[in-house]
């Protein structure tokens, strides 16, 4: 059963995060995140942790999907837009670097990492799993400990997004702004007449 549950939630999971990357519509983007968000939920309670399984519907897909949503709503960038123009000069090129070298230092930790616990003792892995921690504890642990460079790169991830709405907010105002100063022109004239 649970082999079953895992691979129908990691199925949502894919189809959500590629929903995502691929949805031209931020609108749809925000919801196939809800639907990613949902099942690492259910895979979470499949690894009977509750209470991160809790914190991932309440938090994320409750309050910071609402959050996203009110901002593409309120900043109208539903809206499809001409994404050839580059407006930072050589973006793209930086952003396959920036991810090529991402990538690199993954793998290289992926390497690291199964060379480390292949070289680890079975007796230290058996009494590390076997001590008596609570299930918060452990997140904890593993979350400040085992991953904290991924944990700061969420936190400069969403640094990065806050900027980037910032960038696009200015960048509608800038070409909104002679339509706005257009109309005020014309309705200028006509009141003149």
């Amino acid at each position: 059963m649970e082999a079953a549950v895992f691979i129908v939630c990691a199925a949502i999971v894919l189809a959500g995060s590629l929903g995502v990357v691929l949805a031209r519509n931020p609108v749809h983007a925000a919801l196939s995140l809800v639907g990613t968000l949902f099942g690492m939920a259910v895979l979470f309670l499949n690894l009977e942790a509750h209470f991160l399984a809790a914190v991932q519907i309440i938090v994320y897909a409750g309050a910071i999907v609402v959050l996203f949503l009110f901002v593409i709503m309120l900043l109208g960038v539903d809206r499809l837009e001409d994404i050839s123009v580059e407006p930072i000069f050589g973006q793209r090129v930086l952003a396959i670097f920036v991810g090529l070298v991402g990538f690199g230092l993954g793998a290289t930790y992926i390497v690291v990492s199964v060379a480390e616990v292949q070289n680890t003792s079975a007796g230290v892995a058996s009494a590390y799993l076997t001590r008596p921690l609570s299930n918060l504890h452990e997140i904890a642990e593993v979350l400040f400990f085992d991953y904290v460079y991924a944990f700061e790169a969420t936190a400069v991830l969403l640094t990065i997004s806050v900027v980037g709405a910032v960038v696009m907010t200015r960048r509608m105002a800038r070409n909104q702004q002679p339509e706005n100063q257009l109309t005020n022109q014309s309705s200028n004239t006509a009141s003149e007449d």
